[in-house]
This record gives structure tokens, C-alpha cells and sequence, in this order.
């Protein structure tokens, strides 16, 4: 019996591509869906660029911004709670997934106040802001460790993985052309790994073979460094914003990244060899969390923000390059972390959930 269904979760492409994941299961099961985010996040443009119909809300963030900026979301909460809900009761969904990101915050309220089902994922060995205080209401966690079960309700919780896309495990190792690097620090872009990039390209310009360069910037920085590139005289392309991340794995031999959920899952699923760079600022250094257990592992390597520059950018990659083994292990060994089911349990969860909304309503 088909069903409607509401997604939400925004801010970086973290949040919103495991969100999509999900929906094209759901979609291709016959139900109905609809995104809720804002018209300022990169889901603004994401979620329609997939095919999917979305509505707005207006929130702002809470965690690592201003006084001030927290102070102004405050004040927006109870009106975004009231759009949230206004949409729900138009939609009538018979249950709401959350992927998180801020302005997954005010539609879990909503939800919850209206009692429709809601199941929340949380990739992170410690649960973000909202799926904290909102916990002992979920119908259903679906989580990326075992340890973050005792954070919610026992028996509501269930380890899945963090839903990734399919193209990521299709994704065939590169057989031929120059060794590229594929450089990302997210969607919204990494100052630290923009910064070694740059500094890394006099050291890899002449070298033999040569290099190929892959580096997603984000929009603040994209302009300045693509003129830089321009004028290095390396091999490849410097862009704010790659739509085909996939794609784009499928074109590097090594992955340089922050190490999110979303980018380890994503390396996991393509077994992609890796450098890892966590985000030192991350919530309880879950970034950190996150490499070491690929790290200790032998599935990656990791060096520490402030550790990474330009000469120790290119000393990894030189000495990975000249290592095809190591590469081939660590395809080999980053398979254990990739999770295929992760997106077909999280619509299956959805559709018990929807059971449940209907036999209650009968």
C-alpha cells in the first residue's frame, strides 16, 4: 500500500545525500515523498536537482555559531515549529525521517506534537543536538555504532550503517591515466585542506609521473584558488561543488578527506584508499572517532589537522603512490565498514511505521 512520507535534514551534503539515499528506495516503492528544508541550505538545491518536490522552512543554527546567531534561532523555533507542523498537516505523511542538520530540529518538534511516527538516523558514535533531547519520542533510531544504543530507549534502537547511495558501490577501481588525488573537505569545503592544497602544488608540479588534481573548495574559496590552479600548470580541475561525488571517486586512486560519516561511509561503499583529516572541531571529536577506527584498521591513514600542509600532503601521497600494495589493502580492508542494506532497512523501517500509523487511525 503506498504511502507519504516526509524527509528532512540539511546544512552539508552529509545530511542531505544518506536522506536521498533513503527517498529513492521509498520512490521506487511506490510512495510519495516530500522534502522539508530551507531555502538557504545546500539541500535548497540538492533535493530538487534529484527530482524530489520540497517545501521551506526558515531556521537558523545553534551548535558552533555566534551569540548572536543563537539568540536569532531562538527566536525563530516556535515559528518554525508552526510552519513544520503546517506542512505535516497538509501532507498528511504517515511518518517523518530525519537525517538531521539544523533545520531537521523544528519538523522532529512538529512531529512529535502531532504525533505522526518519526525515525531518526544518527551516524555518530554520540548523537547530535536534537536526537539527544528528542530521544525518548523517536518510533525508531537507526544508528552508524553499536555504542550509541544507550542513548536512546531500549528496544528502539537498531544498528544499520548510514544509508549511502547505490553509484558509490558500483564504483570500479581506476586502471589507467596519471594518479589523481581527490581532494574534499565536505560540501561546504575545508580551509585547512584548501590551504595544503595549495601550498602541496609547487612540490607535485614536475614530478614524475605526473599528478593529477581533483579538489572540491567549497564557494568561500573557490575563485582565489581556481586562478592559483590555473596558473600552477598541473594537471586537473578545481570546483566548488561536485554534484557526482561517485563519479568522481571513480575517476581518483586516493581520496584526501574530512572524516565525516557521510565521507567515510561513502570511501567504504567505493573502497576508496584514503587520508583522513578529521575536523578538530567536531562535536565530542567524533571526526577523529571516525578515522581512528579506520585507521587502526589499516583501511586509511590520518593525519591531524594541525598537522597537514602542504609538504605533508604531498610527503602521503608520494609515498602511497609509490605503495600500489598498501592501495590494494586498503580497498581490501576499508570493506568491513561499508553497510549495503543501510538505505533498504531505513525505508523498511519507514513502511513498519506507517503500518503502525494506520492501524492506529482504523
Amino acid at each position: 500500500m503506498p504511502h507519504k512520507f516526509v524527509l528532512t535534514g540539511g546544512g552539508t551534503g552529509g545530511h542531505v545525500f544518506p536522506a536521498i539515499a533513503v527517498a529513492r528506495v521509498l520512490l521506487s516503492r511506490g510512495h510519495q515523498l516530500l522534502f522539508i528544508g530551507t531555502k538557504t541550505g545546500i539541500e535548497s538545491r540538492i533535493i530538487p536537482g534529484a527530482g524530489f518536490d520540497m517545501a521551506h522552512i526558515r531556521i537558523g543554527q545553534l551548535n558552533r555559531v555566534s551569540l548572536g546567531t543563537k539568540f536569532r534561532t531562538a527566536l525563530q523555533l516556535p515559528s518554525s515549529i508552526a510552519a513544520a507542523a503546517k506542512i505535516l498537516k497538509q501532507f498528511q505523511p504517515a511518518a517523518v525521517f530525519s537525517m538531521g542538520g539544523f533545520v531537521a530540529g523544528p519538523v522532529m518538534v512538529a512531529a512529535i506534537l502531532r504525533r505522526t511516527p518519526l525515525v531518526v538516523m544518527e551516524p555518530n558514535a554520540v548523537p547530535g543536538f536534537a536526537n539527544r533531547h528528542i530521544a525518548r519520542y523517536v518510533h525508531r533510531a537507526l544508528l552508524g555504532f553499536e555504542a550509541t544504543r544507550a542513548c536512546f530507549p531500549p528496544g528502539k534502537s537498531e544498528v544499520t550503517g548510514l544509508p549511502v547511495r547505490a553509484e558509490f558501490f558500483s564504483v570500479q577501481p581506476k586502471s589507467e591515466g596519471p594518479f589523481t588525488i581527490l581532494i574534499t573537505g565536505g560540501s561546504t569545503g575545508s580551509r585547512s585542506l584548501n590551504r595544503a592544497s595549495r601550498e602541496s602544488w609547487p612540490l607535485f608540479r614536475g614530478r614524475a609521473p605526473e599528478v593529477r588534481i581533483i579538489h572540491q573548495t567549497g564557494t568561500a574559496e573557490h575563485e582565489a584558488l581556481a586562478r592559483e590552479f590555473a596558473a600552477s600548470g598541473l594537471q586537473g580541475e578545481v570546483v566548488p561543488f561536485i554534484q557526482d561525488m561517485a563519479g568522481a571517486f571513480a575517476r581518483a586512486d586516493l581520496v584526501i578527506a574530512r572524516s565525516g560519516a557521510g565521507s567515510v561511509n561513502e570511501i567504504a561503499a567505493a573502497q576508496m584508499p584514503s587520508i583522513l583529516v578529521p575536523f578538530p572541531f567536531s562535536a565530542d571529536d567524533h571526526q577523529k572517532r571516525n578515522a581512528e577506527a579506520l585507521r587502526d584498521a589499516r583501511a586509511a591513514r590520518m593525519v591531524l589537522d594541525g598537522e597537514m600542509n602542504g609538504e605533508r600532503l604531498f610527503q602521503e601521497v608520494e609515498s602511497l603512490r609509490a605503495n600500489s600494495a598498501e592501495l590494494a589493502q586498503m580497498r581490501e580492508r576499508v570493506r568491513q565498514f561499508a553497510k549495503p542494506g543501510a538505505a533498504v532497512r531505513a525505508a523498511d523501517v519507514m513502511e513498519e511505521a506507517a503500518r503502525l500509523t494506520t492501524n492506529t487511525t482504523q
